[in-house]
């Protein structure tokens, strides 16, 4: 098969190529996927780069813990009647050599969900990473229906799941943004209350929208924007922060202590086990409902996959695919 694959770590275009490598079996509990499209994350130039070593399995690296596509052959222990069923993938490279860029990949069974049939494959390769993080961020403190979230950064992949998730558990969502162009996209999203962290009053808006407080936020830089955090935040809150900044936050304890608030950091590989089946269960009713809407998206061909990566790597707004086999449907 074909499969982007890399060695050592590295820029990407140095060190990932596009190789015919031998096409593997699912083992027992595994099932094989015909991959359609692949998606970059961030969390997948930083491994490649070696920025955030990831232990390896093998001497070599096929990258990219998301995708979809369809299964084709199943492990032993596994249902045959799963062969053809069109999934969802998520942390296909986790410990494991067969990441989602390449034309086959292998993978616990568990970790290929059912993509219901009005969800696009495309659609199915944007979630694994940001929905399930979005997933954890929203619930490891219980339900949100009849709360206020407030999603920072409502329009990059983590915070547009994050406010749809949290509508289709029946909250009342507030993004903040840091300009017009992402407040459209937020909006787009579903949000109904957006506002610009970076404006003046900013606090007020937000204040104004949710006079008793914000029971729960996802945050996607701490450092900057916890002033804004407290001063919105409601006694006994979950600040919920998915993502690191360079410099560290600067924390008042007894702020924290006085409204019994609690600081959550989520990171998708030291997530308890639990979360995985019940973030695949609700996001998949989401996608069925037709509550989930990708974000906006870039797709590379198959043979610029170090090219997806750098864009990615420059910040690239939404969601980056690499088209792999896109007629697969």
């Amino acid at each position: 098969m074909r499969a982007a694959v890399y060695r050592e770590p590295g820029p990407a275009a140095d060190v990932l190529r596009i190789e015919e490598i031998e096409t593997p079996s699912p083992g027992p509990g595994e099932v094989r996927v015909r991959v359609a499209y692949s998606g970059v994350n961030p969390t997948d130039w930083k491994a490649r780069s070696g920025m955030v070593p990831q232990p390896r399995a093998s001497h070599f690296q096929v990258p990219n813990q998301d995708g979809a596509g369809v299964i084709d052959e199943v492990g032993p222990g596994v249902d045959p009647a799963r062969i053809g069923e069109r999934v969802w993938l998520y942390m296909a490279a986790y410990r494991r050599p067969w990441g989602s860029a390449a034309q086959y990949t292998v993978i616990p069974s568990d970790q290929a969900v059912p993509l219901p049939a009005n969800a696009s494959t495309a659609l199915g390769a944007t979630l694994g990473v940001p929905a399930v993080t979005a997933h954890r961020c929203l619930f490891a403190d219980g339900p949100v229906e009849g709360r206020t979230v407030l999603v920072a950064g409502g329009a990059g992949a983590v915070g547009r799941y994050a406010i749809q998730l949290a509508l289709a558990d029946g909250a009342t969502v507030i993004s903040t943004v840091s300009g017009e162009a992402k407040a459209a996209l937020a909006r787009e999203a579903g949000a109904r209350h957006v506002v610009t962290y970076t404006a003046p009053g900013a606090a007020d808006e937000i204040r104004a929208l949710a006079p008793d407080g914000v029971d729960r936020i996802i945050e996607v830089a701490l450092a900057s924007n916890l002033d804004l955090d407290l001063a919105v935040a409601a006694p006994h809150a979950t600040i919920a922060c998915y993502a690191a900044e360079p410099r560290p936050a600067e924390l008042t304890v007894r702020e924290l202590m006085n409204r019994n608030l609690l600081l959550r950091f989520v990171l998708l590989y030291t997530m308890p086990d639990e979360a995985f089946p019940q973030a695949a269960v609700d996001i998949t009713a989401a996608l069925a409902a037709g509550l989930l809407t990708a974000p906006p998206t870039t797709v590379f061909p198959f043979a610029e996959a170090a090219a997806a990566h750098d864009a990615v790597e420059a910040g690239a707004v939404g969601k980056v695919l690499i088209a792999v086999d896109p007629d697969i449907s």
